[in-house]
């Protein structure tokens, strides 16, 4: 429910993030990536999308920016990002598109974070706990620091998560959620 209703409230949103993104950069409006749901199901997850169109390449081509990214599975000051894609990312526009996969039954509006096949073989023995249950939107990471946060900590951050996991908790994470988006706190 409220996926739907977030959805409705923010098409105009959408409509305005979509038009600048078209406007800012050549490419896609949004970006498709596929990742894994509970029980290791993938599907794809959309977001707006924050880098130019040879991003990957970029990375491929790149070895000092490649090692890095493999080490710590995240870039500081990416050249990948447009101006545009900056901005979206500090204000978690750019996730917006992810309610979407909440209204499919593919992500939780709280939950572990989102995880590729390079992230989930990092995981290890963390892995079918983590696959137990749905990724969010939003998780108890990103409101505990988000780019901040070693890949270690991410980790220990969605096990946490899960061990504690209760309704409440997950409110709590909602509400810490909107003002970390409004502070733009530890987002890069």
């Amino acid at each position: 429910m409220l996926s739907t209703a977030g959805l409705i409230v923010l098409a105009p949103v959408f409509a305005l993030v979509a038009v600048a993104v078209k406007l800012t950069s050549p490419g896609p409006v949004f970006y498709r990536r596929t990742v894994f749901g509970r029980g290791g199901r993938p599907f794809v997850m959309l977001k707006f999308r924050s880098m130019v169109i040879n991003a990957h390449d970029m990375l491929l081509n790149d070895p000092e920016l490649r090692k890095v990214y493999e080490e710590t599975l995240k870039l500081e000051n990416d050249p990948r990002i447009t101006p545009l894609g900056q901005f979206l990312r500090r204000s978690s526009l750019d996730e917006l598109p992810q309610l979407v996969n909440v209204l499919a039954g593919q992500m939780s509006l709280v939950g572990p974070r989102v995880l590729g096949d390079i992230e989930l073989k990092r995981y290890g023995d963390l892995r079918n706990k983590i696959l137990s249950v749905q990724p969010g939107l939003t998780g108890l990471w990103q409101v505990s620091g988000r780019q901040d946060t070693s890949f270690e900590e991410r980790m220990a951050f969605d096990e946490r998560y899960i061990d504690g996991w209760s309704f409440y908790a997950d409110l709590a994470i909602l509400m810490r959620t909107v003002f970390a988006v409004i502070g733009m706190k530890g987002a890069h």
